[in-house]
């Protein structure tokens, strides 16, 4: 907890009116250190150090800038022991999911660093009035990142990454539940060769006021945020008055697709894994588990078996599998998503009673003959619980499957290849594993379609978000 105070043009930095806020352990519910809490004072002033640092960064050469990022894959690489135990301590998850989570959030630096040499342009030859047309692609402006607490590290540098490979300079609001992993990775881009001011980091308990207030300055043209598709749609009305380029990755309410012809192993850790993943706190967590009604009771009875195997405590103990949610308010939601659907005709497999003593905890659980009027069916569960539907009919399971305002990501899985593809086709979601429980890849484009979301994360198109394309008409 060496870094609690905000990160402004490469200094350490008490608020504006030096007030503070706690930050606790999930697990303990003890205090794990008392953060800086930005005010609009100290938004001008990362602004002011993003511009001036931006000037040269953005002047310097593609190799320059995916040397710095490089640079700082290899240090966050050799460091991924320290920001996992981090993110355990903030968050709550259990240590393996933490340390795939800071090797996640390192690979950004690397692909990005890839990626930064490859903003293509082009040159052609107009047909009908014989000009040439040069397009190139230039760095958007200064960009305002807003993260959420799910995921500490990887959501911050899904973002840091591609746009200072763009040649961006960024202010960054990470969630108040989890702002130290953020902060303590400032000193190991300092030491890969970020200029000071480029990246700036202000926690903070007035995120509304802070974020409104970045997003109305004229030097701010790009507003990039993970979060709810409520609070993204207050950011995309904000970002309307400037005309920002915005890139929303928001909710999701993922179906997961288990057919008569699934390969049962393949099927049982892909669910797994898709829904257990960060105890069940992403959007791309399976959160509607379609299966097909022949194999039903044997997908069910293997399923109960994994997640009660599952240890669950403190994700500082090695041996624990599922450490507690993130806040109170979190683990309550998810004990009223099951008490309804208990309520409605839902049938407890394992799981479903919220554990005496200190900590969010909630167990793994597992419902079965889930109605679809439960309420988790039409919300995110964002925790450890699977709701288990049967279906006999693949329209009517893929009509299922698209009735929601959500478009993120959906889980199929079949032998039959041609079907699956035919499904996958069909369904409206911006990504879908097949026969795969994992989606999330540095270099693919994350992101969804409907209420999901707007842009991509990641891949090539995840640089482009933080550029913009420039049009040269000319003659020679």
């Amino acid at each position: 907890m060496e870094h609690t105070d905000l990160y402004i043009n490469g200094e350490w930095r008490e608020g504006a009116d030096k007030t503070r806020f706690d930050v606790l352990n999930p697990a303990t519910e003890e205090v794990l250190a008392s953060v800086a809490s930005a005010e609009l004072a100290d938004a001008d002033a990362a602004l002011d150090a993003a511009e001036a640092a931006m000037k040269d960064w953005a002047a310097r050469t593609p190799r320059e800038r995916s040397e710095v990022l490089r640079k700082a894959w290899e240090l966050m690489t050799a460091r991924l022991d320290y920001f996992a135990n981090l993110i355990t301590l903030e968050n709550g998850k259990a240590g393996v999911d933490a340390k795939g989570e800071a090797t996640y959030a390192a690979e950004f630096f690397r692909w990005f660093a890839e990626e930064a040499v490859r903003a293509d342009g082009l040159i052609t030859h107009a047909p009908a009035s014989g000009a040439r047309i040069i397009v190139q692609h230039k760095p958007a402006g200064l960009a305002v990142l807003v993260t959420p607490w799910n995921y500490p590290a990887a959501m911050g540098t899904r973002k840091i990454a591609p746009a200072l490979a763009a040649g961006c300079g960024v202010i960054i609001k990470p969630a108040s539940e989890t702002p130290l992993t953020m902060l303590a990775l400032m000193p190991l881009l300092e030491e890969a060769g970020v200029p000071a001011g480029l990246v700036n980091v202000l926690p903070s308990r007035r995120t509304g006021a802070l974020v409104d207030h970045l997003m109305h300055d004229p030097r701010v043209r790009v507003i990039s945020f993970t979060g709810s598709t409520g609070v993204g749609r207050k950011l995309l009305k904000g970002a309307a008055d400037q005309v920002l380029k915005p890139a929303m990755e928001l909710g999701g309410n993922a179906p997961c697709i288990v057919f008569d012809d699934a390969d049962m192993d393949t099927a049982i850790e892909g669910t797994m894994l898709a829904k257990m993943r960060n105890l069940g706190e992403a959007c791309t967590a399976a959160n509607r588990i379609y299966v097909h009604e022949d194999v039903a009771e044997e997908f069910t009875r293997r399923l109960t078996e994994r997640m009660e195997a599952l240890k669950v405590g403190d994700g500082t103990d090695p041996s624990v599998d599922v450490g507690p949610l993130v806040n109170a308010d979190t683990r309550d939601k998810v004990a009223e998503f099951v008490s309804d659907a208990l309520a409605k005709g839902a049938k407890l497999e394992c799981g479903g009673t919220v554990p005496n003593g200190k900590g969010f905890f909630y167990p793994p659980t597992v419902l079965s003959n889930v109605p679809e009027t439960a309420d988790c069916v039409k919300d995110e569960i964002f925790g450890p619980v699977a709701a288990i539907q049967t279906f006999t009919d693949q329209e009517d399971v893929i009509a299922r499957a698209n009735d929601t305002e959500y478009g993120l990501v959906a889980y199929v899985f079949s032998e039959d290849m041609k079907r699956a593809i035919q499904v996958c086709e069909r369904l409206e979601y911006g990504m879908v594993g097949l026969n795969r429980g994992l989606v999330s890849d540095p270099a693919a484009p994350f992101g969804g379609v409907k209420q999901s979301g707007l842009g991509r994360e990641g891949g090539h198109e995840g640089m482009l978000e933080f550029m913009e394309t420039q049009y040269i008409s000319a003659s020679w």
